[in-house]
């Protein structure tokens, strides 16, 4: 605004949409940097693959018992969840790897606690999912 008059100066707004611009190209850039980061952990690492492939059926089985919204946003948390501790042990792994080349106890310590970090949520998840699915049955055939 011109401290003058309140009018609005013309090189300010062009000012504030070249400010605009360049936040959308920075969240265009933002959003392009995590697909590349999803598509890394899917092309490298087996078990983001085996996780991918297991929410499938999830999701095809959740189709057939017909959830509930509730249900439905369970299991989606879940398989989020268990996608994101993968991804999380993946940039784990990288970090170490970087910093500690050769091998180190501690190296060893840090990618075994990600590993089990996996391993926990993913089991927590698979007897969440068989809770939902079992109340879901009984539903159906009970």
């Amino acid at each position: 605004m011109d401290e003058n008059n309140g009018e609005l100066n013309i090189e300010q707004g062009a000012d504030a949409e070249h400010r605009s611009e360049v936040k959308h190209r920075s969240l265009i850039k933002a959003f392009g940097y995590a697909f590349e980061g999803i598509a890394y952990s899917v092309r490298t690492q087996h078990n983001m693959r085996i996780h991918l492939v297991i929410a499938v059926c999830v999701l095809i089985i959740s189709i057939f018992l017909r959830l509930t919204p509730l249900e439905w946003a369970i299991i989606l948390i879940c398989i989020g969840l268990v996608i994101m501790t993968e991804m999380l042990n993946t940039a784990i792994e990288a970090i170490v790897d970087l910093v500690s080349p050769e091998y180190h106890n501690l190296a060893k310590v840090s990618k075994d606690l990600g590993a089990g970090m996996v391993v926990i949520f993913a089991s927590l998840s698979a007897v969440v999912g068989s809770i939902v699915f079992a109340i879901a049955i009984l539903r159906i055939w009970g």
